[in-house]
């Protein structure tokens, strides 16, 4: 017999409804060791949205050779990013949760929402979150994966782990899920304001790369939009900044493995470029909202590196959007769209009726157990 979790004093039954936001991103080890990485790595690298292979496959080799090797190299490279403060990608997307927190209570007042981080993997661990949030009386549900770009490895990984978790809810809350913002208007604005601030202080590099992550080939024959969402958002970034086809490229990073991964891959065209003596080029990552190990170490460092020992001039890598008041302004209005129609939480008769029925219900229990008075 299947139970259900639920609470009888906030959801509904007296308490105060609740309509919150939660803003997911990957996650992060907890410390750059190769224990947490072991941790880290164990959990999103079990996801079946992540790698699509068959499961007692994978399983042989997650455990058998992954994660007996690549815990200390990976735990090397987050010893390179990371600060007194912690995590980049955990500092960064707190910081751009607070902001865009902020910026929805200085537009809606009373009725803004409570928002929230969470993680798919590791901390602050997205069921703690949403189980933290259905304790306070949550009813109504958006979740914005911070993915501009829809991808089944990402953006529907976060959909599946909410689903699993409402799924064991008694009183499930209403829901709404944004699965995209790559053509956003803001976000477009947002991107080129980085680009021009940039330039303004270091100059034009000969070369602007838009670097994605990349996903495995076969995914996009499979059905993925990511490839063509990522090509939409660097057409729109090329017309804003007034830029040819010649001045601006894209390219896929991160990839792992053996089978073919989305291309041009990052590396092998910045090692082409500086082999033909290309000069300094910039770089800028529009799929990773908040700077993170696949920025701060693979790109500004470890193909920076790739780059110059190839020939070629400096890699410039342009920071990602964080918590740029451009960013959080886009955030903040889409969220806010997002939430049309929905009416303040306790206003409708339901929670009216809901009170009403839980007072004469203890009543009633008072009246049985003869402790009325």
């Amino acid at each position: 017999m299947p139970s259900y979790t639920g609470n009888t004093e906030a959801e509904g039954h007296g308490g105060q409804p609740l309509t919150a936001v939660v803003l997911v991103n990957l996650g992060t080890p907890d410390a750059p060791t190769a224990s947490a990485l072991r941790r880290y790595l164990g959990e999103f690298l079990a996801d079946p949205r992540v790698v699509e292979t068959p499961r007692w496959l994978w399983w042989l080799i997650l455990h058998g050779v992954i994660l007996r090797i690549r815990p200390a190299r990976s735990a090397r490279a987050y010893a390179k990013v990371w600060t007194e403060q912690g995590s980049p990608l955990l500092v960064g997307s707190q910081a751009l949760t607070d902001a865009v927190a902020a910026r929805v209570r200085e537009a809606m007042g009373d009725q803004a929402p409570v928002v929230e981080l969470a993680m798919s993997y590791g901390s602050p661990n997205l069921r703690e979150v949403l189980d933290g949030l259905r304790r306070r009386g949550l009813r109504r549900l958006l979740v914005l994966p911070l993915y501009p770009q829809y991808s089944g490895s990402t953006t529907a990984s976060v959909f599946d782990a909410v689903t699993q978790c409402l799924r064991q809810w008694r009183w499930v809350p209403e829901l709404r899920f944004i699965t995209d913002y790559y053509r956003e208007p803001g976000y477009i604005s947002a991107l080129a304001e980085s680009v021009r601030d940039h330039w303004r202080v270091h100059g034009r590099g000969e070369r602007l790369m838009l670097s994605f992550h990349g996903i495995p080939r076969r995914y996009l024959l499979n059905g993925d939009p990511y490839y063509c969402q990522c090509q939409v958002t660097a057409r729109l970034l090329r017309d804003a900044l007034q830029l040819t086809e010649q001045q601006m490229f894209v390219s896929f990073q991160s990839r792992v493995g053996r089978e073919p991964w989305l291309q041009p891959y990052t590396d092998l065209t910045l090692g082409e470029w500086g082999k033909a003596g290309v000069g300094d080029v910039d770089v800028l990552c529009p799929g990773f909202s908040i700077d993170c190990l696949e920025t701060l170490e693979e790109i500004a460092q470890e193909n920076a590196e790739t780059f110059a020992h190839a020939g070629g001039g400096k890699l410039r890598y342009i920071p990602a959007l964080n918590h740029r008041p451009a960013h959080v302004d886009t955030l903040a209005s889409l969220i806010q769209r997002q939430l049309g129609g929905w009416l303040p939480p306790g206003d409708d008769a339901l929670d009216q009726t809901a009170r009403s029925v839980r007072v004469n219900q203890i009543k009633a229990d008072q009246v049985w157990l003869g402790t009325s008075r």
